[in-house]
């Protein structure tokens, strides 16, 4: 058979979306969610669900992402596995890439098409391009910068799109944690997701705890709810002054985006001040990143990061193996820890540092996200840890 012009039998598939590599490589896909074009960071993730959970963690921002599986947003979208604290608010990824187009939804929870759900988050979405080769190109090379456009009519500035893509610094040196944190602080009581009950509310907290907002996940909040913690949430440039004035029982120290190095030059001396405090504190992701820096080691950009829900790590305190969620494009360096700062949980992809804790001090963190948003529950034990360690300095 052959084409024949203007025949509706023969659609017109003219590219709509471009993903830019800095280095000049072009893929043309089919544009989805929003129009426009998005500067960031090439991120691989090979969870197979959980996408909604993913488009809204503030540690991406930064960044686009794309999925290994082929069927991302089969079942659609809903308001309670938004991650962002302000549920209006757009910070996490700049953009995602998909191999296949998004299909209708099926499934009970949903109230939303994606495309319609990324149209009116601002997220730019392309489709129709092998992203498991992309995933191998990222794995070969590293992550690359790129720019990721949208436009109805096909028509780009390619030479500008180019130069964009090249230009931009990318992540290494960039604080990015001042576009996700909140702006104010604030309390938290809602609890975990309980089948056919939806959220509760902690109305008889034992222990009070301040978080530090670098990016802070919904989910986290729910499960230190869950272990009994009455939370307030404060800006990541709040003072050690006005986090003790506080009182509290233990001190988190969230997730977020961008380099730990450059958001450690006003958090580190915070979060020294709170170890030096002798109050019990527990960091996650970024928050773990600078707790090593606080103590001295030092933090490293990787080749590829982890990105999924499907990472194992060891927990050499147990010998437990656990599957866990990941996010992070730099993780500590375990060889600079000094003396007093033990490893306690390792990747067994690649040996990486996943966790320390301080000798003799109520003070641990991991790299990975317990909270389980998307992933498995494996590390849930990680809150009650915490809350034991604050329940032990309570009754000291």
């Amino acid at each position: 058979m052959t084409q024949h012009d203007n025949d509706p039998a023969w659609p017109d598939h003219k590219p709509t979306a471009l993903l830019v590599l800095a280095d000049g490589t072009v893929l043309e896909g089919f544009g989805l969610g929003a129009e426009g074009h998005a500067v960031g960071e090439v991120c691989f993730n090979t969870a197979m669900t959980g996408y909604e959970e993913i488009l809204t963690d503030p540690s991406y921002a930064g960044q686009l992402i794309t999925f290994t599986f082929p069927h991302i947003g089969n079942v659609g979208t809903n308001e309670d596995d938004i991650e962002t604290v302000n549920m209006a608010a757009t910070p996490g990824a700049r953009g995602v890439i998909l191999r296949t187009a998004i299909t209708d939804p099926s499934n009970y929870r949903a109230t939303k098409h994606l495309d319609a759900w990324l149209k009116a988050r601002g997220i730019i979405g392309l489709s129709g391009i092998d992203t498991r080769a992309l995933t191998a190109l990222i794995r070969s090379k590293g992550m690359p910068n790129a720019v990721i456009a949208h436009s109805k009519t096909g028509e780009f500035d390619l030479h500008g799109l180019k130069e964009e893509a090249r230009e931009w610094p990318g992540l290494e040196g960039m604080d990015l944690v001042p576009m996700v944190t909140s702006g104010q602080r604030f309390t938290w009581d809602e609890t975990p997701w309980a089948w056919d009950k939806g959220f509760g509310r902690q109305d008889k907290p034992e222990f009070n705890v301040v978080a530090i907002d670098y990016g802070i996940k919904r989910n986290i909040l729910r499960l230190l709810a869950g272990v009994g913690c009455k939370v307030t949430v404060v800006p990541a440039t709040t003072s050690s002054e006005d986090i003790l004035a506080l009182k509290p029982d233990g001190v988190f120290l969230s997730n977020g985006p961008g380099d730990p190095a450059a958001t450690g030059k006003y958090a580190v001396p915070v979060i020294r001040d709170v170890i030096k405090s002798g109050t019990p504190t527990f960091g996650i992701c970024l928050g773990h990143q600078m707790l090593g820096l606080a103590v001295g080691a030092r933090t490293k950009k990787m080749h590829q990061g982890h990105h999924g829900a499907n990472h194992p790590v060891k927990d050499e305190t147990t010998g437990k193996v656990e599957i866990t969620s990941m996010n992070h494009g730099f993780a500590v360096d375990e060889t600079t820890l000094p003396k007093g700062a033990t490893q306690t949980h390792i990747s067994l992809f690649d040996g990486s540092n996943c966790g320390i804790q301080l000798d003799g001090k109520p003070v641990f963190s991991v790299q990975y996200h317990p909270e389980a948003s998307p992933g498995p529950r494996d590390s849930h034990y990680l809150f009650q840890r915490f809350a034991d360690l604050m329940r032990q300095k309570k009754s000291a």
